[in-house]
């Protein structure tokens, strides 16, 4: 599969089936979503209403997933979409939208555009994460942004071992440890002092937080590699996090591997909402200072 952007073409064919996620949780999102539907009923078919992220998804035949909230919900539905990834658009009702960068009032707009195929489907790096317990259990996940090794109560120093295709790199004395996607790379990643990579790259970022020592940087290596981390002395309330949600509690020994899904993210992209667009507009780069 292809891992470029490529444009998507009409068909001249039946109206597009669109699955709609609207987390029941937000309290606003009736509201909105009595707005959103009359303005995709003119341009589109909705198959399904999804307000609840932790049930299994109905095997509803749909060409594309709207996803109406912030890059919280589209981290949820893309999990609970799995290995069935649809071309998502998001609409942006939180603050800063990375992933959910079109606007509420853009969408009357961006429809039309969308339905007659001038829009293009950009796949995106997800992981699969795995962890081999000491007593031979296994725990696994999907995700899009990050897998963090958080080092939780007492909140003391921790010790974290990083395996890159099983040769151990080196031994991390921080406060966590984040190997995160492109995608993810302007969330947790970007907060502890991360770069920040193009989300179409195929490539992985280890990030640690507040390491012990100040030579311990940040570090890009392919999307092809396998990952592990060790805690050998884990705290009390030392986790893995996976795109903000908690997976496990560690124990001495798990072992948590993260590579390559088969499954992609795809995110519709319409003319003039390219990545650098949503960079400078998300990040405040002005490009020049104000005049005093």
């Amino acid at each position: 599969m292809s891992n470029s952007a490529s444009p998507s073409k009409s068909t001249g064919g039946p109206r597009p089936r669109v699955i709609v996620f609207a987390s029941k949780w937000r309290d606003d999102i009736h509201e909105q979503l009595a707005r959103l539907r009359p303005v995709l009923e003119r341009h589109v078919d909705i198959a399904e209403v999804i307000d609840d992220f932790s049930v299994t998804l109905p095997e509803t035949p749909a060409d594309l997933a709207v996803v109406l909230g912030g890059d919280g919900s589209i981290l949820r539905a893309a999990r609970q979409i799995g290995f069935r990834q649809l071309p998502v658009l998001g609409i942006n009702l939180g603050r800063l939208g990375f992933l959910a960068d079109l606007q509420l009032e853009d969408l009357e707009e961006v429809l039309p555009r969308i339905v007659n195929g001038e829009y293009r489907v950009v796949s995106h790096l997800m992981f699969e994460c795995h962890v081999q317990r000491t007593a031979g259990a296994q725990v696994q996940a999907l995700g899009l942004n990050e897998a963090a090794v958080l080092a939780g109560a007492p909140f003391a120093m921790l010790e974290v071992q990083l395996y890159v295709d099983r040769e151990l790199v080196t031994t991390y004395r921080c406060d966590g440890l984040i190997i995160s996607t492109p995608v993810g790379s302007t969330a947790h990643s970007l907060s502890a002092g991360g770069p920040i990579l193009r989300k179409d790259l195929q490539a992985f970022v280890i990030q640690p937080i507040s390491p012990h020592t100040l030579t311990m940087r940040p570090v890009i290596d392919s999307a092809d590699r396998l990952y592990e981390m060790i805690v050998p002395e884990p705290h009390a309330g030392t986790s893995l996090v996976i795109d903000g949600r908690v997976i496990c509690v560690l124990e001495a020994g798990d072992r948590i591997r993260v590579e390559r899904s088969s499954a992609q993210f795809q995110s519709v992209e319409v003319h003039g909402q390219g990545y650098y667009r949503t960079l400078r507009e998300k990040l405040g780069w002005s490009g020049g200072l104000n005049p005093g």
